[in-house]
């Protein structure tokens, strides 16, 4: 690997790092009692914080990015002052209590972090050769540096009395009194590495801004692709799916916690899974279009939420389980909590198959000039009003599923999710047809 492709390498590995070590964690955190370490927040309200606060600064990236990155500044600098403001708004947060501290501060650092993910893709593509064949490889540390921190933090700061074992999760120990309470040191180091990250940014190759005369008209144009039939259906689709993908996000932790009895410290090395999956799948994409076809890969993808879901469903009608733990105080696999980590393998397929190759098939839909645009459009539909929609929906959750707006019925809440999922694996079924020029076996 050259100088180059090693310091992009790098930047992934950082970008995702920043994210991945309190993402996993932070619902168990805003929801779980105070009296255990927690905030107490309501399902709503943590809807509120990771759905819509997220989606704003992903609906905002693009302009963002677009108006003072590709125009006045020079990307890797630019990158470097959102990361530094970004940072401090992160550690800000890690002492706050209240929700309306958090809902404004959490908005106001989505606004800050979401446009540095297409920087860094831009930049990459900016200075790959045959950005085809070498973003993968790229990209690829970026899912690392997720696992990485997912992993590190709970294996050194929420455990003591660590030991080696051969199973997952490999390394073991006793979780400290106040795990819970810790997790908001989560917030405190990803403002640490997004400072390192910031620094790191003036080894990045320089890259220039570049004003484009036509990206006003092009970005109208892409809203044109809503003339093609399968370009509608595919975002009609995307949207639930969407919601149902963030909802993930809010409510996996508590639902390992509270209902599987996983400790708070397996939480993230646990939802790992996924990505390790995602790496795999999205590896063989390319051979499942081949032979599936966008429509039928997309439908899997469906599928795969509506299995993940039904899954858990399932495993979620028993009673709640205790914590995981023998009487030493050592971490025990029990065959429901087994079932719901080992499932999120499904999660790969989710991504790869859904995720990754609608966005593919955008870029094949649309004409040359406008495919920048067109991925932005589609960016902002199901980036930012698809989490818009899955923070209130999750209130709805909370209270239909729930006790005092916090989920409680887990397998209700699945249940429904995974309904909207065969609903929208129905729709593609039966309403979508692929338009490109060079079908695929459909």
């Amino acid at each position: 690997m050259d100088f180059i492709k090693s310091r992009l390498s790098l930047m992934m590995f950082l970008q995702y790092a920043v994210w991945g070590i309190w993402l996993p964690v932070l619902a168990t955190y805003l929801q779980s009692p105070v009296a255990n370490g927690g905030l107490g927040f309501t399902s709503g309200q943590v809807g509120l914080i990771i759905g819509v606060a997220g989606s704003i600064g992903a609906v905002s990236a693009p302009f963002i990015a677009g108006q003072f990155a590709d125009r006045y500044f020079s990307t890797e600098k630019f990158l470097a002052v959102l990361l530094v403001l970004g940072g401090t708004v992160k550690i800000t947060l890690a002492f706050q209590e209240s929700f309306s501290a958090w809902l404004l501060l959490a908005t106001l650092y989505s606004v800050l972090y979401m446009p540095t993910l297409s920087l860094t893709n831009s930049m990459a593509f900016a200075h790959l050769q045959n950005s085809e064949k070498e973003f993968p490889r790229v990209r690829v540390w970026g899912t690392i540096g997720w696992i990485a921190a997912s992993w590190l933090f709970p294996m050194i700061w929420l455990q003591s009395n660590l030991e080696f074992q051969i199973l997952p999760p490999f390394f073991v120990g006793t979780e400290v009194p106040d795990a819970t309470a810790r997790l908001a040191d989560t917030l405190k180091v990803s403002g640490c590495i997004a400072y390192l990250y910031a620094g790191f940014c003036f080894l990045l190759p320089h890259t220039p801004p570049k004003k484009d005369s036509v990206e006003k008209l092009a970005f109208k144009k892409a809203f044109r692709l809503f003339s093609h039939r399968s370009f509608a259906v595919l975002v009609a689709a995307s949207l639930p799916i969407a919601v149902i993908h963030q909802i993930y996000f809010m409510q996996t932790g508590p639902f390992f916690e509270n209902q599987l009895g996983m400790l708070v410290t397996y939480i993230a090395p646990a939802m790992t899974v996924g990505q390790f999956a995602e790496i795999g799948f999205l590896a063989v994409l390319g051979g499942l279009l081949l032979r599936l076809g966008f429509k039928w890969t997309i439908t899997l993808g469906a599928l795969a939420y509506f299995a993940r879901y039904a899954i858990w469903g399932l495993i979620s009608l028993q009673d709640a389980s205790g914590p995981s733990v023998d009487a030493a105080g050592q971490f025990v696999w029990t065959t429901p909590l087994m079932i719901g980590v080992f499932s999120q393998i499904l999660h790969g397929l989710c991504y790869a198959c859904f995720f990754a190759s609608a966005f593919m098939y955008v870029d094949r839909i649309a004409d040359a000039d406008i495919r920048n645009s067109a991925q932005t459009v589609f960016g902002i539909i199901i980036l930012g009003v698809g989490p818009m929609i899955a923070g209130p929906t999750l209130g709805i959750l909370g209270n239909v599923f729930g006790e005092a707006g916090v989920v409680t019925n887990f397998a209700g809440m699945w249940f429904t999710l995974a309904t909207i999922a065969l609903l929208t694996a129905a729709l593609v079924v039966f309403a979508f047809k692929d338009e490109t020029k060079n079908e695929t076996n459909e």
